[in-house]
């Protein structure tokens, strides 16, 4: 590991702590565009975002649009604000871009000091005319958030670009003063990202949050990503539920963010019913994106999410040194010492209740949601970083699907998306996607809905 690199990162960590005031949280009918690079594209942290508002505010229905295109830069993004931003009515933008916008194989040119500053100023150029666009585009609050981290430090021989770690502080530097100077909210990713890295490679000089190229988040990555994103909001501290119930006054001296009614305390046992204003975030652990083997569950190392904005805590006081089977419905979810119910068992990390099978049912919906909307990002990418070059713009005819196959033969990017397009190229298939995401959306927001569950604390025989 360079040893100059982790030197200049922990200064500039030193130095670049985010000001910005805390960003108001989502409200009801909220219309949320994600614009972006590649890493807005594969759509992973902003529908971790978007499952944690499903799942915490049930009742709070809001939308949240992808508009990442990979490869873009800031100056691809002024080119499609109307089509692709402006074009889905939002009344939250949030803004994101800067790994493209300093480079890649320029650091390892003997010019790169002055060709990075050339970048970074085109970048700035750029931007200031969509801040201009932005600014004119009242409907909308705007959030300016800074690009996730480039991994200059891991040990790893690949794509190793020295100085593009500068470059990216110099753009977030820009992005945040613009933020205070607007009144815009900004959720630093940067700095964050670089500190739980550097901190982590102390103990493992392999660990990433980003994949094998040091530019793209893994599924742990992107969780980290969204982790930041709802603590600007101030989600730390909101509970799922917070329940206490105390055997000896037979009281319920606790009910947070959820109902407790029919408190019966008798022949050992403790019965109430449960209703929770939320449901527990279920943690995937599954790799999703492409070439990566990083896990969402892998970021719970790193980062505190279950204890700030995970917690479904059932405490019971007062109880015995015995052992105790807790049942929901009738269902058994577990078996904890009175010490431990006295304590606090947080519900959330118990894959056995209704809740989180519920939650669960939510998460897989949201990720078909996804899969559909993924289709039409692949679409919109040939659109805007493809044909919008070469004077075809949603032609989409005979002539457009050729030229698409011709030059899949040549370039794996275009030829990712060449499948996916036999099919979107037709509008009535376009609108089918759309229909089936609102579909699949009603159905997440009536099954996220919070349902009754009767809970019962016993005794285990023989305890």
């Amino acid at each position: 590991m360079n040893k100059t690199v982790i030197f200049f990162l922990a200064a500039a960590l030193s130095c670049c702590v985010a000001t910005a005031q805390p960003i108001a949280p989502f409200r009801t009918g909220e219309r949320v565009v994600f614009v972006g690079n590649s890493i807005t594209e594969a759509g992973y942290y902003e529908s971790y975002i978007w499952l944690y508002y499903m799942l915490h505010f049930p009742g709070r229905r809001i939308t949240v649009y992808n508009a990442g295109i990979g490869g873009d830069r800031a100056k691809n993004i002024a080119a499609r604000l109307d089509d692709d931003v402006f074009a889905k009515k939002p009344t939250t933008i949030c803004l994101t871009f800067g790994m493209n916008d300093t480079g890649y194989f320029e650091f390892l040119q003997g010019n790169a000091d002055s060709t990075a500053r050339e970048r970074i100023r085109e970048s700035h150029l750029y931007f200031d005319s969509i801040r201009r666009r932005l600014k004119g585009y009242v409907p909308a609050r705007k959030i300016l958030m800074s690009s996730s981290l480039y991994d200059e430090t891991v040990r790893n021989p690949k794509n190793y670009f020295p100085g593009k770690s500068r470059a990216m502080q110099q753009v977030a530097a820009f992005q945040q003063e613009a933020a205070k100077q607007e009144g815009w909210g900004f959720v630093d990713l940067l700095n964050p990202m670089t500190e739980i890295t550097l901190r982590e490679q102390k103990k493992d000089t392999s660990f990433t949050l980003t994949g094998s190229d040091r530019i793209h988040p893994g599924n742990a990555g992107h969780f980290v990503m969204a982790w930041l994103f709802l603590k600007q909001q101030g989600m730390s501290g909101k509970a799922v539920a917070d329940m206490v119930v105390d055997v000896k006054s037979a009281k319920i001296l606790r009910s947070g963010n959820c109902r407790l009614s029919g408190l019966a305390i008798g022949q050992g046992e403790v019965r109430f019913d449960y209703l929770a204003g939320s449901l527990p975030f279920p943690q995937d652990s599954i790799p999703r994106l492409w070439e990566n083997p990083h896990k969402q569950t892998e970021a719970l190392d790193v980062i505190p999410f279950n204890d700030e904005m995970n917690r479904e805590m059932l405490t019971v006081k007062g109880l015995s040194g015995k052992s105790y089977e807790v049942t929901m419905d009738g269902h058994r979810i577990g078996a904890w010492t009175g010490e431990q119910l006295g304590a606090g068992i947080n519900l959330a990390l118990v894959k056995t209740t209704p809740e989180y099978e519920q939650a669960m049912s939510v998460l897989w919906l949201n990720e078909r949601r996804m899969e559909l909307e993924s289709k039409l990002r692949a679409y919109y990418w040939l659109q805007f970083d493809y044909f919008r070059d070469r004077g075809m713009i949603y032609k989409d005819d005979a002539r457009a699907m050729d030229s698409v196959v011709v030059k899949a033969k040549t370039d794996w990017a275009v030829a990712s998306k060449r499948d996916n397009y036999r099919a979107a190229r037709y509008p009535a298939v376009r609108e089918s996607w759309q229909k089936e995401m609102d579909l699949i959306v009603d159905e997440i927001y009536r099954e996220a809905q919070p349902r009754v569950h009767t809970i019962v604390v016993r005794p285990l025989p023989g305890s």
